[in-house]
């Protein structure tokens, strides 16, 4: 029998239904939801990064959602540090851990156990970038890590201050790029023993239409509204990069209207849903469940549920 801690995975692209499916799996597996959103962490922002209400979580306890201020910094390994514990805290009170999101990187880094470095840093080095970054040299930094480093470059934003000088920090602290350091990291075996749930679509247009759908009911429950507090208040913070915000930007500014700004946050969104699925479809173990597939939603919860009890009945045997 496997020693390993058991958890769960609902992950997908956006729209796809994950808040939904993970609730209804923890109502009948005794379980408890651990998001694994990078921007549902964040206080005060519920419509644009589709934080599941009071109504949609049933009674189901869900964690990591809404704690964060808008102003504080958060990187993937302060999200391994929280979910192990969470996790942990969830095990204790004799509830099934259920992660749900789809930040692929904060999944992937959690199961697989990746040690981020935390205690390895150079204070001078690092105070000597962010006076280059103040100084306005932030696009060159960026090229120098593009240069260093060209696959962690691709997973960060040329803004994200915090995370461009971190990233070329541990380059010079390690000696070492990303993907060296994650792949020594992986030498340590994980701890969980998870099976993780896939939601996706046949049809990439039916995904579509949802996205559309939803971009449509958050401008109508104040988006709009939510997007002016962000800029208002969270100047530097990563919200203010997320899809949801940035594309409202100028409308505000006066540089395009609004039914163009909505046009092209609903773009981003179906392209940011494209990037979750080629992310996902990395994952070896993952069972994919087609929605179309399925007559209704209970359906489709009886087929997770089977795929769970075989994979647990399997690591028995």
């Amino acid at each position: 029998m496997s020693e390993r801690i058991p958890v769960g995975a609902v992950v997908g692209p956006t729209a796809s239904g994950k808040s939904r499916l993970a609730v209804a799996l923890c109502k009948s597996l005794s379980g408890e939801v651990i998001s694994a959103d990078s921007m549902q962490i964040y206080h005060g922002i519920p419509i644009g990064t589709a934080q599941p209400s009071q109504k949609e979580m049933k009674n189901i306890s869900h964690h990591l959602i809404g704690f964060l201020p808008l102003d504080q910094p958060f990187s993937v390994a302060d999200y391994v540090k929280l979910a192990e514990q969470t996790v942990n805290e969830v095990r204790s009170r004799g509830k099934f851990p259920m992660l749900c999101g789809g930040t692929g990187l904060y999944i992937r880094s959690f199961l697989h156990h990746i040690d981020f470095d935390q205690a390895v840093g150079d204070h001078v080095f690092r105070t000597a970038l962010e006076k280059r970054w103040e100084k306005g040299e932030g696009d060159l930094l960026y090229r120098e890590l593009q240069t260093l480093d060209a696959k962690a470059a691709e997973k960060i934003h040329p803004n994200n201050e915090i995370r461009v000088i971190r990233a070329l920090e541990l380059l010079k602290s390690t000696g070492k790029t990303a993907k060296e350091r994650e792949k020594e990291s992986r030498m340590i075996p994980s701890p969980y023993d998870c099976c993780m749930i896939g939601l996706n679509f046949r049809s990439r247009e039916i995904l579509y239409q949802r996205i559309n759908e939803r971009v449509d009911q958050m401008m109508k429950q104040g988006l709009l509204e939510e997007a002016e507090k962000v800029f208002r208040e969270a100047k530097g913070s990563t919200a203010i990069q997320a899809i949801g915000y940035k594309e409202l930007k100028p409308y505000f500014e006066g540089t395009c209207s609004l039914p163009e700004a909505v046009d092209c946050l609903k773009q981003h969104t179906r392209n940011y849903a494209k990037r979750q699925l080629t992310w996902f479809r990395r994952e070896e173990k993952i069972h994919w469940l087609f929605i179309e597939d399925y007559p209704d939603f209970t359906a489709l919860c009886q087929a997770a549920l089977h795929i769970f009890e075989t994979n647990w009945r399997a690591n028995k045997e």
